[in-house]
């Protein structure tokens, strides 16, 4: 039996404590993540993105609402809305940002030079000023590039050659606005020679070019396509690949989705673990660690996709040492 003194001991313990531990879960500061994306919020490929992203942040103990607060705009390929979106993000004042390709790391690195970025989905960060190299980036930015480097465009015009071999003409889908396409396109046209191709940069500014550039490549035989992939592109996939279908015209994407809506080919990284990686950066970041001392981090492994049935729909038998190497085979 617990006496008088003894109970009166327990209790004045408890009410000591009880105000230590909810003074300890008011001080638990809520942070603060921003997003900016190049796509349109209504995008399903944009909705996949982030809930990988949302995923992995949970996984490191991170949930929005509790103790992180995430805020994200959504440029839909305009890059004045960009720019202006990344003012408004920055002034947010947010621990880290998240961006979401090239056309999201231009404006905000203007924007800013002292808040933490972590980047998906850029090709070149070096060459674009992101970072100072891949090994030390050296300044507010880190995070993941699409290719290893430039020389993985060629292998696009290798397989087009082995899945189309009747073409000699092949036209690069790009917009000019974006840096990364110049190291892309140069890579393509080096290989070209040894694969008797004659390459032709197409360059698209606006949905209305896209009709237009593609219907006049079309109008010569043995042509195909490669598509660079910028945000123009990408929020325009159906209508690229519509056109395709439509005057006849092999293609090869970046990205496995172009083939799941009905392209010819796919050949890149997959862009999903790269938002679910980006939420092992942001949580290091949070937990102090610098942008400036996280290497970039390069895919390892490429994925093959085709859609056997577009293939078909053009005429053109796949070689079985093609659908051997193929990671995916849509039917």
């Amino acid at each position: 039996m617990i006496g008088r003194r003894e109970f009166i001991t327990l209790l004045g313990g408890a009410a000591v404590s009880w105000p230590v531990a909810a003074r300890a879960q008011q001080a638990e500061r809520m942070r603060r993540i921003a997003v900016l994306s190049s796509l349109a919020a209504d995008d399903p490929q944009s909705q996949r993105r982030m809930t990988a992203f949302v995923q992995g942040l949970q996984q490191f103990g991170w949930t929005d609402g509790r103790n992180v607060t995430i805020e994200t705009r959504w440029g839909a390929g305009d890059s004045e809305r960009l720019r202006r979106y990344a003012a408004e993000l920055v002034a947010f004042a947010p621990d880290v940002i998240l961006a979401v390709t090239v056309s999201s790391m231009v404006p905000l690195q203007q924007a800013t030079h002292t808040v933490p970025i972590v980047f998906v989905q850029v090709t070149d960060a070096v060459g674009a000023g992101f970072v100072e190299s891949l090994s030390r980036p050296g300044g507010n930015a880190t995070g993941f590039s699409l290719i290893s480097e430039y020389g993985f465009s060629a292998k696009w015009l290798e397989l087009l050659k082995e899945i189309a071999p009747r073409m000699t003409r092949a036209g690069v889908l790009r917009d000019p606005s974006n840096p990364s396409g110049i190291g892309l396109l140069a890579a393509i046209q080096g290989a070209a020679p040894a694969l008797d191709v004659e390459v032709s940069p197409l360059g698209v500014r606006d949905v209305g070019e896209i009709e237009r550039v593609i219907a006049a490549f079309a109008q010569r035989p043995n042509g195909a396509l490669i598509l660079v992939p910028t945000a123009l592109t990408v929020i325009n996939r159906q209508l690229i690949i519509n056109l395709a279908a439509r005057h006849r015209l092999p293609a090869i994407y970046p990205y496995r989705y172009f083939v799941e809506a009905g392209g010819l080919m796919s050949y890149g990284a997959n862009e999903i673990d790269q938002y679910r990686l980006a939420a092992g950066y942001v949580d290091r970041i949070l937990k102090g660690e610098k942008p400036a001392d996280i290497p970039v981090a390069q895919p390892t492994k490429f994925e093959l996709v085709i859609n056997l049935k577009t293939a078909k729909a053009l005429g053109l038998e796949v070689p079985p040492s093609l659908l051997a190497r193929a990671d995916e085979v849509i039917e």
